[in-house]
């Protein structure tokens, strides 16, 4: 094989992998650029959490739960169950609780439930005897519910799948944005330095600074 066939086939080597690379980083771009946004930014309010704090806003809610209903709880050995149908129902036509299939502590003297979510805690109880209910929700506000959403604290199975398909999605982007830096580094003198240089930032601030 002559040296330049030899050297035609090393450039169509090449410009197939920049094509394969260069596709592979735009789509997962595209797939993790608005998530890559918000866990930025709230990585950023997480950082400052304490001095950007909001004020809670707690609701409360009492109330008697009809007798029909009062019946059709689980019983006292249950252990932990979902609350019936029927219940939940009048939970949220009346009062816009939306308790779902969590399952409640079935004590000798009461049900327990506690609800939380990303940015708020809530909770409610009913008490065997009379049916005295007795509900407390707290929210956080907006950036407690973003910062949440950050850690995946209380977001559901979805929420949980979606921070791992936008981790592989991030994973796919920087691997393949450093094959395209080799590819390109012999034009680009900085980018080795430049990529050495965010190793060591980190490595140095762990070593000196985190104790």
């Amino acid at each position: 094989m002559s040296p330049t066939s030899t050297h035609s086939t090393q450039q169509q080597r090449r410009g197939y992998w920049l094509r394969t690379l260069h596709q592979w980083h735009w789509i997962s771009a595209a797939v993790c650029l608005v998530g890559m946004l918000l866990f930025s930014i709230t990585g950023i309010t997480l950082n400052h959490a304490a001095q950007i704090e909001g004020k809670p806003e707690v609701t409360t809610v009492h109330d008697t739960v009809p007798a029909t209903l009062l019946k059709t709880l689980p019983a006292r050995g249950d252990g932990k169950a979902p609350l019936p149908v029927g219940l939940r129902g009048w939970l949220r036509d009346k009062h816009g609780i939306v308790p779902g299939d969590r399952e409640a502590e079935c004590s000798e003297d009461e049900l327990y439930l506690s609800m939380p979510g990303p940015g708020n805690d809530a909770w409610l109880s009913i008490q065997r005897a009379d049916g005295a209910l007795e509900y407390e929700r707290t929210d956080r506000g907006t950036l407690a519910w973003l910062n949440d959403l950050h850690k995946g604290r209380n977001a559901g199975t979805a929420w949980s799948w979606f921070i791992d398909v936008f981790a592989v999605a991030c994973i796919v982007f920087t691997a393949t944005g450093l094959f395209l830096l080799y590819l390109h580094g012999r034009q680009r003198r900085a980018t080795w330095p430049l990529v050495a240089l965010g190793l060591l930032i980190p490595m140095l601030l762990a070593l000196l600074f985190i104790h």
